[in-house]
């Protein structure tokens, strides 16, 4: 995957992040995003006339993305949507989000990196094949430190009736917003191909590298 090392500075409000320049950035809100999504997909696919066989699969995949980090309060979501010679194409997204929470008494949670870090829980696998979680600290060049969760996660299924799951690649970086008590920005990675989990997770740690705040 080295060829997604150039990059694309993308540019919100009270942050910027850099994604590969083959990445898929668009608008995540209900009213314009579909509209969005399928002409970028039609103009991906007159770039190259060979992702044509892709094209509904792509359109859906991009869909369900935008309409989960919408769903999550997500001010951005990137995706990646590649095929490489197989059958399907391989997939993954990046959310920002702003976040907080209060304690039972309505005081701001700390966002503290250490102190977040020690209150997120660990999962450990007990067989093969089943879903793990680490939690560390990481230092984002030109940010500081934040709370980092990682591993191989059931995630329920938005709305879903049944509560069902789907497994997956998850990445989540908690960096404290600056001034504004109990807020983190949210950096999320996610992909259901868990046979590349530790090359997304390098890709994830990338990306989230160039996080930054806006001055």
């Amino acid at each position: 995957m080295a060829r997604y090392m150039d990059t694309l500075t993308i540019e919100r409000g009270g942050f910027r992040i850099k994604v590969p320049e083959s990445w898929w950035e668009f608008d995540v809100r209900p009213e314009s995003r579909d509209d969005s999504i399928r002409r970028m997909v039609d103009e991906r696919v007159r770039q190259r006339p060979e992702l044509a066989k892709y094209r509904d699969t792509y359109a859906a995949f991009l869909q369900k993305a935008a309409a989960d980090a919408w769903k999550s309060g997500a001010l951005y979501c990137g995706c990646m949507a590649e095929a490489f010679g197989g059958d399907s194409p391989i997939t993954g997204s990046v959310t920002v989000s702003i976040v907080g929470g209060r304690s039972a008494t309505g005081e701001p949670l700390s966002t503290d990196p250490q102190t977040m870090a020690s209150q997120l829980s660990v999962r450990e696998a007990k067989k093969e094949g089943d879903a793990w979680r680490k939690v560390t600290t990481v230092d984002i060049p030109g940010v500081g430190p934040a709370a980092r969760t990682y591993g191989i996660e059931d995630i329920v299924v938005p709305d879903d009736a049944l509560n069902r799951t789907i497994r997956a690649v998850l990445m989540q970086t908690f960096v404290p917003v600056p001034g504004q008590e109990g807020k983190v920005a949210l950096v999320a990675g996610s992909s259901q191909v868990l046979d590349l989990a530790d090359s997304f997770f390098d890709i994830f740690d990338a990306i989230t590298s160039t996080f930054r705040f806006a001055e």
